[in-house]
């Protein structure tokens, strides 16, 4: 027998219909949330939430072809930094821009904003692995961290209604600052070599390795505090979703035969909104 729910009694059981909490305490925010206000308010009509996604992602293919680039010039180290400033003036700005203009699209905003995401970050981590100052594999293990950190985030927010941006007081435009100044490093020469196990590892190696390893821990140690917090407000029941139901509740619904119930549209997830 399928029992229908109310709206209200789902709310009160699913935290998965609570409205999503943006968690953005990063050190930089309120500068950057005020120049990202006064671009929206001087954005032409022309530029669109859509079109501010691919631009972050054609910010990323600059980052790579520099990285590329510097393989045989540190000149062209100069142009991935600019492609950094591409990508933030379009990533940053794309959902800001939407709310602005108030034609959020929730799902559509929410799957197409973290796709290209991915997509960036890939080309970023791949360029900097091919640029001849960082060893692929050393990229690619603050990739595999960054990752990890997304796999959490978005965890979270479906289970939770949180959507978390900072971490030890550091989001995506910290992030961008920390590889400038890491070109600039590149670009002037500071480095060092080391040796591991036979390996050998310059600076900038460390630098990716570490920023990996925090990444990862960050990520295991938060999905342990919300898997604390879940087992408590979560405890185990029978089945998928029972409710206790009086006598006379069953014989009403079977008198009225489900006619005044309304069908449940349940959401599949907490999602930002652009």
């Amino acid at each position: 027998m399928s029992i229908l729910i109310s709206h209200d009694e789902t709310a009160r059981c699913s935290p998965l219909l609570r409205p999503p909490i943006r968690i953005q305490t990063s050190l930089l925010a309120r500068r950057e949330r005020t120049l990202l206000d006064w671009l929206c308010e001087h954005m032409p009509s022309a530029i669109t939430p859509d079109r501010l996604t691919w631009i972050g992602v054609f910010g990323a293919f600059i980052v790579f072809a520099g990285y590329v680039g510097s393989r045989y010039s540190p000149a062209y180290l100069w142009l991935a930094s600019l492609g950094y400033f591409i990508n933030w003036f379009g990533d940053s700005l794309d959902g800001s821009l939407a709310r602005y203009r108030g034609i959020e699209r929730p799902r559509y905003g929410y799957f197409l904003d973290h796709s290209a995401d991915a997509i960036a970050i890939l080309l970023i981590m791949i360029g900097l692995g091919l640029s001849g100052y960082v060893r692929m594999d050393a990229a690619l293990f603050a990739l595999l961290g960054y990752f990890m950190l997304c796999i959490y985030v978005f965890l979270c927010n479906h289970v939770t209604g949180r959507f978390q941006l900072t971490f030890l007081s550091l989001g995506p435009t910290e992030l961008r600052v920390g590889l400038l100044a890491l070109n600039a490093l590149m670009y002037f020469g500071f480095s060092a070599k080391f040796s591991f196990g036979g390996q050998d590892l310059s600076s900038f190696d460390l630098i990716l390795i570490g920023d990996g390893l925090i990444s990862i821990f960050l990520a295991v140690a938060n999905m342990a505090k919300v898997l604390k917090e879940l087992k408590q407000e979560d405890p185990a029941v029978p089945g998928h979703l029972e409710m206790s139901l009086n006598s006379s509740v069953v014989s009403d619904l079977f008198k009225t035969g489900f006619s005044g119930a309304e069908p449940l549209k349940a959401s599949t997830g907490t999602l930002r909104p652009r």
